[in-house]
């Protein structure tokens, strides 16, 4: 079974969404940017959601997490919960 490990950001809009990207992709540390501004409780341990398999996220981000590049911020994500950053950190097929 395949299993991923990621971490994410959520934030309420696209715009803020699109602005941390940016500030990641300019060297921004991702933990800190989802310390500082994520809205999930992972925010506690930048972003960090661990390891889980397919079926176990919402679809939207299960689809990014599982086909994504390993180590480059995707986004933005929509779900129900928000927009996400997210980063792929591990992937075992």
């Amino acid at each position: 079974m395949t299993q991923a490990t990621a971490r994410h950001i959520l934030v309420d809009t696209e715009e803020q969404c699109l602005q941390l990207k940016t500030d990641i992709e300019n060297g921004a540390d991702f933990a800190a940017v989802a310390r500082d501004h994520s809205s999930c409780p992972s925010s506690r341990d930048g972003g960090n959601l661990g390891s889980f398999g397919r079926g176990q996220m919402v679809p939207e981000f299960d689809t990014v997490v599982f086909s994504a590049p390993v180590g480059v911020v995707q986004g933005p994500v929509r779900t129900q919960f928000g927009y996400h950053l997210v980063e792929v950190t591990d992937r075992q097929d």
